[in-house]
């Protein structure tokens, strides 16, 4: 335990400094092709104590992502413990990443409303496009419902392909783990009870996570420091776990994550130099997602990824709330800008939530050894 503990500590020292050597490279070539924030797609500009923000550069995720991916390939890879989370992490991040390119470079996108679509099925001259319209009606319904989790955005991948692509991921790491890994990786470890069986309901179980845990990080990344912040006790608490259970391996991934994490945060906080992105949050929240699952933490995911759970579901209660009951539950969903409405400063809010998410990943821990 002790020598594991120490190359442990060394990869994430290794991936710091790896990181921090080409984070300005980064940070120049993304100034200098225009991957930067500007209010055509981004309506979190809109508020006052954000018009700072525009032409901050985005996709600084990448820092983390690739430093991961490289150190992963070249020190670390195994077929039973890391080509799964490399590859999560890795689709994951491709959606992330053409999301982000297509909402900078992109055109806007029209989608037609269930209104219209009704209005094409009654009176379009041609009965082959009426019955197309009658047929793939329920498709349309599901992509106008999905919007009410999303921005009214125009541009970039929409919320409803999104989810799809994202279910394909966790369905491609769920075949995985259930048909490749053997009859263990079924089993999910609940703390002060021990090893349960659930069969095929870990695949499921899996897709839901990586979809959740995806997005939850993915809407948390709003401010700067913020989500760097919280994920790096995030992956630390994997690291130990995946050390305590014996997962070399995922020890190692967990620690070079959050040494990358280190450097991320260093040029995310206010002012940053760069912002996360889709490619980073998308693709960080599938690693934490499975790295969970595969060192048998999920039962105490809702505490080592408290406040981005938290930022989720202020989310889904803002949607709810709005075209259910008919009226708002937060100022602004997510939960960090309704603090921030309410009068918080941009560092209170991030400070309190990086406080609160530490906590609850101590009280996760605690839980998780046993």
């Amino acid at each position: 335990m002790t020598d594991l503990s120490t190359t442990v500590v060394g990869y994430a020292i290794l991936s710091c400094l790896v990181s921090l050597a080409w984070a300005p490279l980064l940070i120049g070539t993304l100034r200098r092709f225009k991957v930067t924030r500007n209010n055509k797609y981004d309506l979190a500009l809109a508020m006052e104590s954000n018009h700072h923000k525009a032409n901050t550069p985005i996709m600084g995720g990448l820092l983390v992502i690739v430093t991961v991916a490289l150190l992963t390939y070249f020190f670390n890879w195994d077929r039973r413990y890391t080509w799964v989370p490399m590859g999560v992490m890795l689709l994951s991040a491709l959606l992330g990443g053409t999301d982000d390119l297509l909402n900078v470079f992109g055109k806007e996108r029209r989608q037609r409303t269930l209104s219209q679509t009704m209005t094409l099925i009654r009176v379009h001259k041609s009965i082959f496009v009426r019955a197309w319209h009658l047929i793939t009606l329920p498709w349309t319904w599901l992509k106008r419902a999905t919007t009410i989790f999303g921005s009214k955005q125009r541009r970039g991948v929409l919320v409803h392909e999104k989810l799809i692509l994202q279910f394909l991921a966790g369905a491609i790491a769920a075949w995985w783990i259930y048909w490749k890994l053997g009859a263990s990786w079924q089993e999910l470890y609940v703390p002060f009870i021990g090893l349960v069986d659930i069969g095929i309901l870990i695949v499921p179980l899996i897709i839901l996570v990586v979809m959740f845990t995806a997005n939850a990080v993915n809407v948390s990344d709003g401010m700067d420091g913020l989500a760097g912040g919280m994920l790096i006790p995030t992956f630390g608490a994997l690291s130990f776990l995946a050390a305590h259970g014996g997962y070399s391996e995922l020890a190692i991934l967990n620690a070079v994550t959050a040494g990358s994490l280190v450097a991320y945060t260093y040029f995310n906080v206010k002012p940053a130099r760069f912002q996360m992105g889709d490619v980073g949050s998308l693709g960080l929240g599938g690693l934490l997602a499975i790295n969970a699952l595969v060192t048998n933490s999920m039962a105490i995911l809702p505490f080592i990824a408290f406040v981005f759970y938290a930022e989720a579901a202020s989310v889904i209660i803002q949607a709810v709330g709005r075209h259910v009951f008919g009226r708002r539950v937060f100022r602004m969903a997510p939960l960090h800008h309704h603090l921030e409405l309410s009068g918080w400063s941009e560092e209170k809010t991030i400070m309190r939530l990086w406080v609160i998410h530490l906590a609850a990943v101590l009280v996760g821990l605690w839980i998780g050894l046993h």
